[in-house]
């Protein structure tokens, strides 16, 4: 091989590493997502009994976790773009994690809530898995972004899957507390292993190329896509930018206002835990297809008509848990609004990495953190503020419509390589 290739490539095997690094994203968003957002609704109601807080004061939780991994974005995303190795920042964020819940295991009021999911919980979520496997993945592959990332992003909707039936289980059998624990536990013994074992940066450290494109005639490494590296300030004043970060705000902020308060909703709809886990459940199952698809849908059709589809089958899925009755068809509104629900988090990091390339990847996602986060984070305890104050979410739904409908604008305006220019470089 070329002599700018590091002595240990020879250690490693030839075929290609990129889709064993995108099972490994899938596991660690899987670990990440589960343990906090997809059980958050289950968890939700041992907290406002155990310590007596409203609706929106649980809510508040999620939104200052969600404040907190805004202002540390922008840093682990140059983090991750400058650090010639990402594993040493994963295996940092797990034992965040496995600290996080293990403390809230012991937590005696909702203060230490709060401070525990805005401190560990919030950075080591980012840092385990959400930026820092995403920018794996961006790592490794660049024709087959938007597939890829849709795979590896299975791991959110498939811990969606399992994850509310499985927190349901282990509150009735074990309490609130030891769930927490065992979840510290499992991140211990699971998450941390794979990342020492089997995390590989990026392919050009045990030379390969992104999509296992081939090195012939003993040459070295090519860039197969533009390599500029953008400043964060040439980023922050790029309209792409700007017009991006206000679609995936709304799209995220919407879909985990919905989730969140989903299981509240239902049991306030006559429904009992299980089944309205199981509605929960549905809706990520269809999410792990709507990942797959819509990156799929991204790689080879014009991205603006990917989001758009997405935003369309949230919107009918929604209307449908808001305005059907009868559990067959709740369950049916459940699955379209998870098919659609699936798509954003791969849209999001595939037309981010498209405008602004791999060597960016990092910065352009820690700095949509703060970007979105007036909007995205205000989503979940809107809707709780909303109940609290109506007795009913119908109101906050109506402000998800008009939000997804100023999304579909926004993203229309997104000038894509290859149209026309598209920053300050």
């Amino acid at each position: 091989m070329a002599q700018d290739l590091p002595e240990n490539h020879k250690n490693h095997p030839k075929s290609f590493a990129g889709w064993r690094m995108t099972g490994i994203a899938f596991f660690l968003d899987f670990i990440q997502v589960g343990f906090f957002f997809y059980s958050f609704g289950i968890f939700f109601m041992a907290l406002t009994q155990e310590f007596g807080a409203t609706r929106l004061g649980v809510s508040l939780a999620f939104m200052i976790s969600g404040i907190v991994g805004a202002i540390f974005g922008p840093f682990i995303g140059q983090l991750l773009d400058k650090q010639s190795s990402i594993k040493p920042i994963m295996i940092v964020g797990a034992l965040m994690l496995a600290t996080g819940y293990g403390l809230l295991s012991q937590i005696t009021a909702m203060w230490q809530f709060y401070f525990i999911a805005g401190t560990l919980l919030a950075i080591g979520g980012s840092t385990m898995g959400g930026q820092s496997s995403s920018k794996l993945v961006a790592n490794w592959f660049v024709k087959k972004r938007g597939f890829a990332l849709g795979i590896a992003t299975m791991g959110i909707s498939g811990s969606g899957v399992l994850m509310p039936a499985l927190s349901s289980f282990l509150i009735d059998e074990y309490g609130w507390r030891q769930s927490y624990m065992i979840f510290a536990v499992s991140i211990l013994v699971l998450a941390i292993p794979v990342v020492l074992l089997w995390v590989i940066t990026k392919p050009e450290d045990v030379g390969q190329l992104p999509d296992g494109e081939i090195i012939e005639n003993d040459a070295p490494p090519v860039a197969i896509e533009p390599q500029t590296e953008w400043t964060s300030s040439a980023i922050l004043k790029s309209s792409n930018f700007w017009l991006i970060a206000l679609t995936f705000a709304i799209l995220v902020g919407v879909f985990q206002a919905i989730l969140i308060h989903l299981v509240p909703q239902l049991m306030d709809m006559g429904y009992n835990i299980e089944q309205a886990a199981f509605a929960l459940s549905v809706a990520a199952t269809l999410g792990v297809l709507g990942k797959v698809v819509f990156g799929w849908l991204i790689d080879n059709f014009h991205p603006q008509f990917a989001v758009w589809v997405c935003i369309a089958t949230q919107a009918i899925g929604a209307l449908g848990i808001l305005l059907f009755d009868g559990y067959n068809l709740l369950l049916a509104s459940a699955a379209m609004y998870g098919f659609g629900m699936g798509g954003v988090v791969p849209l999001n990091g595939a037309i981010s990495g498209a405008v602004f390339g791999r060597l960016s990847f990092g910065r352009v996602m820690g700095l949509m953190r703060p970007a979105t986060l007036p909007i995205q984070g205000a989503m979940t305890p809107l809707a709780g503020w909303i109940y609290d104050q109506t007795g009913s979410y119908l109101y906050a739904f109506e402000i998800f419509f008009g939000a997804w409908f100023i999304a579909a604008i926004a993203i229309a305006l997104v000038k894509l390589p290859g149209t026309t220019a598209t920053s300050n470089k």
